[in-house]
């Protein structure tokens, strides 16, 4: 009997994730056990499967992507993260190998092309789409890359990023703080840093920013 390897699907996007769940349900090797629609959900998931693998979209509600890989990789290391996304860019790329993640394939990939990243992630190995220069990669691994001159966005924490997605997202000072565990009282200092950082001082402001950088899809539209 063959053991199947436990897989947890965490896409915003119901028909993406049905038809993934579908793909992955036809092999013999793969078991889905689980699936997400935002970030904060996927970190919960994963902890209640434990799952061999996480199929991870960047761009969800909550909590970004990357968020989520390094709050996983602490608290499940043994869980391989592999990454599918529509980004492409080197700032991604880069900050999705530093976060945790194993394994990193474009959304407009084959069938194929997907289990074989997930076959390769899942045997220890890292994965990266071939549509991808390998150079990215390589720089990364030999740590050789030239650091780009700091920008306003890379002077954000992690945790100010966050906060970031969730005020574009429409989301006010109290919702955050209930979703981050955190104090409203803290929420909105990191949101006065975030708005001293970035010289914005509006919370339409806030959000065309997040647009901008991807944290925010599309105009904000509440639950």
């Amino acid at each position: 009997m063959v053991d199947k390897k436990k897989i947890v699907i965490a896409e915003d996007q119901k028909i993406l994730r049905e038809g993934l769940k579908s793909l992955l349900s036809s092999s013999d090797d793969f078991e889905v056990v689980g699936e997400a629609e935002d970030g904060l959900d996927a970190i919960r998931c994963v902890e209640k499967h434990n799952p061999d693998l996480l199929l991870l979209d960047l761009s969800m509600p909550k909590m970004s992507g990357i968020s989520a890989i390094k709050d996983i990789k602490t608290r499940i290391p043994e869980t391989r993260i592999l990454v599918l996304t529509i980004h492409e860019s080197e700032e991604y790329i880069l900050e999705v190998f530093r976060a945790g993640a194993d394994g990193y394939c474009l959304k407009d990939a084959s069938h194929s092309e997907l289990v074989m990243a997930i076959r390769s992630v899942l045997s220890g190995n890292r994965y990266i789409s071939p549509g991808i220069s390998d150079k990215v990669l390589e720089g990364y691994l030999e740590e050789k890359r030239v650091l780009k001159s700091s920008t306003s966005w890379d002077t954000l924490t992690q945790r100010e990023r966050e906060i970031l997605k969730l005020v574009g997202e429409g989301y006010k000072n109290k919702e955050i703080a209930k979703y981050l565990f955190i104090s409203a009282k803290t929420v909105e200092k990191h949101r006065s840093n975030i708005m001293e950082k970035l010289d914005l001082h509006t919370a339409s402001g806030l959000t065309a920013y997040a647009i901008e950088k991807g944290l925010v899809t599309k105009s904000p539209t509440r639950p």
